[in-house]
């Protein structure tokens, strides 16, 4: 379809030569702004050859309904739960080393940066995040299965305490009392 139709508006689906599918999301005279789901918000100028509308924005407003926004909208965070914020690891154990030394003097001991211990951790306190997520959106859990679950998740949260000295920011820390 053509750019400058009437087939182009905030809610239309384009296709970009480079950044792929997207939706327009606001517009002025020169340019569109576009959110491409594997490159972000990027902003294109309405002149731009390699951009073509796949799906107008009055077709759009015909398929969507209140169930498959609320459907999108699920897709979509849970796509981008699995994103990790940045957290940093406390200052005194940048660079450090964590020596695993068993109790036979017969066995090797096992160095680990600290660093890479630390990843680890917030790997798993991201997993569980992202598990909490899908047991409080889940549709065919109740209300008591829900809280059942989420009595796990508190004491494994609880039991990953220990390691809230590695980090540099308390509000990173992991707490039983409800993440």
């Amino acid at each position: 379809m053509d750019l400058n139709s009437a087939h182009l508006g905030i809610g239309a689906r384009v296709n970009h030569t480079e950044f792929g599918d997207g939706v327009v999301y606001g517009m002025d005279v020169s340019t569109l702004d576009i959110f491409f789901r594997g490159s972000g918000e990027k902003q294109i100028s309405r002149n731009f050859e390699g951009l073509k509308v796949t799906v107008s924005p009055k077709q759009v407003s015909q398929s969507l309904d209140m169930k498959g926004v609320e459907q999108a909208l699920k897709r979509v965070l849970t796509e981008l739960s699995d994103i990790s914020i940045p957290v940093h690891i406390a200052s005194r154990w940048e660079t450090g080393t964590l020596i695993f030394k068993p109790a036979n003097s017969d066995l090797l001991s096992k160095e680990v940066p600290i660093e890479t211990f630390f990843h680890k951790i917030v790997m798993v306190r991201d997993r569980l995040r992202v598990l909490e997520q899908n047991i409080n959106s889940h549709e065919k859990l109740n209300e008591s299965d829900k809280i059942a679950l989420q009595q796990y998740i508190s004491r494994a949260y609880g039991s990953l305490t220990t390691f809230n000295i590695l980090f540099a920011d308390k509000k990173d820390h992991f707490s039983s009392k409800g993440e």
